[in-house]
């Protein structure tokens, strides 16, 4: 079973290692050099508008984990939302619990809407959104990683 709970301080290590896990294997994330605990720690950091949700496993072993925070080019309050399963961890629900848990939060917090922004060549990345309501509403095209690698990005977002 899959239980989700607010991501604190001490989720950060567990959260690094299955994000440069999904990082080392290239093709569904924009993030193209890894990161470490005191990375993610900072991030959380920015503020109450930073909401960050981690999904695990009956054995508490971390199986995924997501977050939005404010988006830096809209004035309104919108939300950036990111998205990670564990490799190999994907159709279990875990997207699904997240989400639930980040919409409901990003209301309470007072966001209008949230802005994903997916790589093209995500199909597992374009349907998980899709799937939770998001629309598409623009792309990003050409968009230079941090690895020199182009890519165009797929703009969705979800009202809430």
């Amino acid at each position: 079973m899959i239980h989700v709970r607010r991501a604190g301080s001490m989720d950060c290590r567990a959260m690094s290692d299955l994000l440069n896990e999904v990082i080392a294997i290239g093709g569904t994330t924009a993030m193209t050099n890894p990161t470490d605990a005191a990375m993610l720690r900072a991030k959380m950091g920015d503020g109450p508008l930073s909401l960050w949700h981690v999904a695990e496993d009956d054995e508490g072993t971390l199986m995924g984990f997501q977050w939005v925070e404010p988006h830096p080019d809209h004035e309104d309050p919108v939300g950036q939302i990111a998205t990670f399963a564990r490799v190999g961890q994907t159709g279990l629900g875990i997207g699904s619990k997240l989400f639930a848990a980040t919409r409901d939060a990003a209301q309470a917090a007072g966001y209008i809407w949230i802005n994903a922004e997916i790589r093209a060549d995500n199909a597992s990345g374009l349907t998980y959104y899709q799937s939770r309501g998001f629309e598409d509403y623009g792309r990003i095209r050409d968009c230079r990683l941090g690895n020199g690698t182009t890519v165009d990005k797929i703009l969705k977002r979800y009202d809430l």
